[in-house]
């Protein structure tokens, strides 16, 4: 198996309720790092996060943008501990980021969505390769089942050929009735689709 080079986290971006705080230095504080918060004299905080072995840091700054911590971070870690607690909280606190695991030769790149992994590329040699995109599949089935469009269509072409019966029922001409006759197995062979 390789070894992992490096980790880049790259535009991660987090937002924490005033209220979950405690709960993400509590986080931090679980993954056996040297912490320390401070608080700014304008309410934003800054969390430095080390390893315990030292050499290397990472510097989380959360500005106050009303009832919420808001922290953009952009960063290189070598170290695993930094690289798991830095993992969770984007997992934990519904981030977005984009990780690049680097290996030897190759790295892995992660796109996290909400906290969640949408995608995972494998970069080589300046290409890259997709190995797994998530699809949210119920959701695209309930924004289908909530699409009223072709009930619309279905009532629309129901109209369409009670107006065409009727006006077959009035008219004489062999050509016309020809014509609403095509036009109704148009209309027929649509709504059968539609119902289907």
């Amino acid at each position: 198996m390789a070894q992992r080079v490096a980790t880049e986290y790259v535009n991660a971006s987090l937002t924490v309720t005033e209220a979950e705080m405690p709960r993400l230095i509590s986080l931090c504080e679980i993954q056996q790092l040297k912490l320390q918060v401070f608080v700014m004299d304008n309410g934003n905080q800054e969390i430095v996060m080390e390893d315990e072995a030292g050499g290397e840091a990472i510097r989380l700054t959360f500005e106050r943008c009303g009832g919420e911590f808001a922290c953009k971070l952009s960063c290189r870690v070598v170290k695993p501990k930094l690289n798991n607690a830095l993992r969770k909280l984007v997992a934990h606190f519904k981030g977005d980021a984009v990780v690049r695991r680097i290996y030897p030769g190759f790295a892995m790149i992660y796109h996290y969505e909400r906290g969640q992994v949408a995608r995972i590329q494998e970069s080589r040699g300046g290409e890259f390769f997709n190995v797994y995109e998530r699809r949210d599949t119920a959701g695209r089935l309930e924004a289908q089942f909530r699409l009223q469009s072709v009930e619309e269509e279905i009532g629309y072409l129901r109209s369409a050929v009670n107006a065409l019966l009727d006006l077959r029922n009035r008219v004489e001409r062999a050509e016309a009735v020809q014509w609403i006759d095509k036009r109704l197995e148009q209309h027929s062979r649509r709504l059968f689709a539609l119902e289907a």
